[in-house]
């Protein structure tokens, strides 16, 4: 399965399926595995990173570069699983499962107010003073319940963002 000159068994297609607990249809997973033998250019059965910037949508997020800690060297399997978070019929849960893996950098289970303010660092750029990214940070952190000085884990994430209609989605083309 991992080797790019492979073909995928049904065997494979249903591991791959639970794997990622459903959120890709096996037509969707076939699919993807095309993207994956696209992406593996050396034809090892591994994705780089420098393979995944080779993808445009991927190179221009400002998150790239803390989304690449999280994936460097994925086989077929774990590509569809980090995939999975933006499947439409993946839960609330794991969404809130893959945000809260991008905000902890350190993966110690536990986010700072500066990892957060990072992050809002790399995606706000130089549109907003780095005294009004802190200002926002903490009034939406005491707006629910927490201080600059919480340490939030993944359940924090889950209460904070439960309620917000998080749509984190991707289409997978299917031929």
């Amino acid at each position: 399965m991992g080797n790019s000159s492979s073909m995928l068994t049904q065997y494979d297609i249903e591991e791959v399926q639970q794997h990622c607990n459903n959120t890709f249809s096996q037509q969707e997973i076939v699919a993807l595995y095309h993207r994956f033998c696209q992406l593996d250019r050396n034809g090892i059965g591994f994705i780089s990173a420098d393979e995944f910037l080779s993808v445009p949508e991927f190179a221009v997020n400002p998150l790239s570069q803390r989304l690449l800690r999280m994936l460097n060297g994925l086989n077929f399997k774990e590509f569809v699983a980090f995939l999975s978070a933006f499947s439409s019929r993946a839960s609330l849960q794991q969404k809130v499962e893959f945000i809260f893996k991008v905000y902890d950098s350190d993966g110690n289970g536990k986010v700072t107010f500066n990892d957060i303010l990072e992050i809002l660092r790399d995606l706000t750029g130089q549109f907003i003073s780095e005294q009004q990214r802190e200002q926002v940070l903490k009034d939406v952190l005491e707006e629910a319940g927490y201080s600059k000085d919480s340490l939030l884990v993944q359940s924090d994430f889950m209460k904070i963002l439960g309620n917000s209609g998080i749509r984190m989605e991707v289409e997978v083309p299917v031929d």
